[in-house]
């Protein structure tokens, strides 16, 4: 709103001093202020009628808990179990110490608020002896006593076992899932759904054609703003979308990949053949295992870890599916410590047929550009932005903001009038409210700012990897919708992959639509390339 809107002009306060005593002048002034800014509010609100998002409808728990299987108990496998309801019990001493030191800090009741989601783990496999170990103390109760299983085959197998869980590195996640699925057992996979395009269109096929519940770990999707994004795109408040920017800032060796190594680590300790599987055979290397993000044997770089974050955040607001062109760049800039993937990026995704309505003349209007950025050097942080020809949407984990442009055609009428102003957000979302977060660390911090920490629902912050659990949960119950299946994780992966081969060599990569393949490359060719 213009500022000179909201001034009450000399003429008004010379009637004013005709008509009231001398303190009530200023009273006069500022209920005058109020009632403008209420009544502009009011159009604003009325033009864009945005519905604030909720939750979306989750069947019940009840009947006979689900029994699951973990296989992968490392960092991801922690959480996700955490998030199933089961704590590891040096985590629960952790968050105890410290809530004892800071009141504001509540990751202990939070979990302990949790909805029961009436689950038991019967099956824990991990190749590293101590984190089967605590996985088995984590999810061990009085009336469940967990196996553990030293071959991930055994576990699926089992007849103890309705679903798995798969936290693995990447280069394990399809082979895992494929088995799973054809074992008749609902799948959770983590992201990035697949390693390689051949497995791809595998997983593909099979999740497809079976009938069980298959979701990937895109827990932003239960964030309440992107929910709230995707009703301010239905409505077109933006105009058509030709420019996405989104980007990913940290600055610290976790973030970079740079785990501990444990100290109990030995060949003794780790099945050091089945981590390797299908990757190149090497001998035990302690990096490799504990720092497999570092390269493209076992991990996917900053496409197939980051991007998809962005990518899929971006998905599930817009629906563009699979860009037609990527084009990616980058090096080693900011950790030369032996790996070999880059940790400074660019990508660009270009989507000539996507449109989203327009405000304009038709046919004037028709592609978009999907400009992601990484750096593992810089945690300066810069919000997503979703750029249109009438507005400015600015997304972050909570919140978002939405910017008139001062050339829009659909806001014309309320830029002339003064009743908006390009400077000042139209609408702001965030129902946080007064809620402080626990989040202490860099990378805690950044992982909330991209929405993959916590929702809130109610004001009340909910752990967001909780929800995307029950989702899948209610949907083996109850045969409910999944927000992230294989269409979803489909999309993910290709246009991951695709930003791996550009990078990789140097072209622009182009992608089939119709005939499900890259452009001028055989599968073999393209897998040969980001697995090299």
């Amino acid at each position: 709103m213009n500022s000179g809107d909201n001034k009450i002009d000399r003429r008004d306060v010379l009637k004013g001093l005709a008509t009231l005593p001398v303190l009530g002048i200023l009273g006069a002034s500022v209920i005058a202020k109020k009632n403008h800014a209420e009544k502009q509010k009011a159009i604003i609100l009325n033009e864009l009628n945005i519905e604030a998002a909720l939750p979306p409808p989750i069947g019940l728990m009840e009947g006979d808990p689900i029994r699951l299987g973990i296989i992968g108990y490392g960092i991801r496998g922690e959480q996700l179990v955490q998030a199933a309801g089961f704590a590891s019990k040096r985590w629960l001493i952790a968050m105890k110490e410290e809530s004892s030191k800071n009141s504001k800090d509540t990751r202990l009741q939070d979990f302990l608020d949790q909805e029961n989601l009436n689950v038991v783990f019967t099956a824990v496999c991990d190749v590293f002896d101590i984190k089967a170990e605590e996985a088995i103390e984590a999810v061990t109760t009085e009336q469940n006593q967990p196996t553990r299983y030293r071959n991930f085959k055994d576990l699926i197998n089992s007849p103890d076992v309705d679903a798995v869980i798969i936290a693995t590195p990447d280069h394990w996640h399809a082979p895992m899932a494929i088995e799973a699925l054809k074992a008749g057992k609902h799948v959770y996979c983590e992201k990035p759904m697949t390693h390689n395009l051949a497995e791809t269109l595998e997983l593909y096929q099979v999740a497809k054609s079976s009938p069980k519940k298959f979701m990937v770990g895109h827990q932003h999707r239960q964030t309440l703003s992107f929910k709230t994004a995707q009703n301010v795109i239905n409505k077109k408040i933006l105009g058509h979308i030709n420019m996405v920017q989104a980007n990913t800032n940290r600055n610290s060796d976790n973030g970079a990949w740079q785990y501990d190594i444990h100290e109990k680590a030995s060949p003794e300790t780790i099945d050091w053949q089945q981590f390797l599987g299908n990757a190149p055979q090497i001998p035990f290397n302690q990096e490799h295992f504990f720092r497999w993000r570092k390269w493209w044997a076992y991990g996917s770089g900053l496409t197939g870890d980051l991007l998809v974050h962005d990518y899929d955040r971006i998905n599930c607001v817009l629906k563009m599916g699979i860009p037609k062109y990527v084009v990616a760049s980058g090096g080693i800039y900011t950790h030369r410590d032996g790996r070999n993937v880059p940790d400074v990026i660019q990508v660009a995704m270009e989507f000539p047929e996507y449109f989203n309505g327009s405000s304009q003349e038709n046919e004037k209007e028709k592609g978009m550009s999907f400009l992601y950025s990484a750096t593992l050097g810089n945690q300066y942080h810069r919000s997503t932005l979703l750029m249109g020809h009438d507005a400015t949407m600015q997304l972050d984990g909570h919140t978002l903001e939405i910017y008139p442009d001062p050339e829009s055609t659909r806001f014309e009428k309320l830029l002339a009038d003064g009743t908006v102003d390009p400077d000042l957000p139209l609408y702001i979302y965030d129902p946080r409210r007064n809620q402080v977060d626990g989040v202490t660390s860099a990378t805690a911090k950044y992982f909330d700012k991209k929405g993959l920490l916590y929702t809130y629902v109610d004001g009340k912050r909910v752990d967001s990897t909780n929800l995307h659990i029950k989702e899948w949960l209610s949907a083996i119950r109850n045969d409910t919708p999944i927000s992230c299946g294989i269409q979803e994780g489909f999309e993910e992966a290709i246009t991951a992959l695709m930003g791996t081969v550009s990078i990789r060599s140097g072209q622009r990569v182009e992608w089939d639509h119709e005939n499900l393949k890259i452009v001028g490359m055989t599968v073999e060719e393209a897998d040969k390339i980001m697995l090299a």
